[in-house]
């Protein structure tokens, strides 16, 4: 029988028998990745282990977990920073008679602005004025930029050098995403927005 196996901690911190079997070591990756509290990359994780582990091999040993957790009210996820455990969709609303708190509400602009910047990146304030048809408030996006959604990512090399602008990996992340390849089609975006309009 496969036994995590390590011993107390010596006086310098180090552990002194690390994990040395593949359930040892995924009950590991299991602890680190519950008490974690934003995802966490193979390179992070691979720090956990005194010894070195391969990147292949931990990928593997996360597959693995994230099979162990398929009919769990946690699942194991991949995002563009990495990996974390989150609640599933379905008892969320159980989680939120706990919180009732209530999410932000953006406007139409402030969406429409990130969904430009979201399917056109990099793009620049004009590139979103011109697509938009209106001018865009300095306040929209500052509010995307504030929720960590948007961000600078180089400038454009013409008259005035604009900012480039680009969604971020907490974007991705606090979409369930690993990349903008995984947004919905544009379709649906319309819909959601033209949904929002009529409540």
């Amino acid at each position: 029988m496969d036994e995590l196996n390590i011993d107390s901690k010596t006086d310098s911190g180090t552990i002194q028998n690390p994990p040395d079997s593949p359930v040892a070591l995924k009950n590991v990756l299991e602890a680190v990745l519950l008490a974690a509290q934003q995802p966490l990359s193979v390179n992070e994780l691979r720090k956990v282990f005194v010894e070195e582990i391969g990147a292949d091999v931990l990928r593997v040993l996360l597959d693995q977990l994230r099979a162990e957790w398929s009919e769990r009210p946690l699942e194991l996820i991949q995002l563009a920073s990495g990996w974390r455990f989150r609640t599933r969709a379905e008892f969320l609303p159980y989680l939120e008679r706990l919180n009732p708190e209530k999410p932000p509400k953006y406007s139409r602009a402030v969406l429409e602005t990130l969904a430009i910047i979201a399917y056109r990146q990099p793009v620049t304030r004009g590139d979103i004025e011109d697509i938009r048809g209106v001018s865009v408030a300095t306040q929209i996006i500052r509010v995307l930029e504030e929720r960590g959604w948007v961000d600078v990512v180089g400038h454009r090399d013409t008259p005035g050098r604009p900012a480039l602008l680009a969604t971020t990996r907490k974007f991705l992340d606090d979409l369930g995403l690993r990349s903008v390849s995984e947004l919905p089609p544009l379709e649906m975006i319309n819909q959601t927005l033209e949904l929002a309009d009529a409540q």
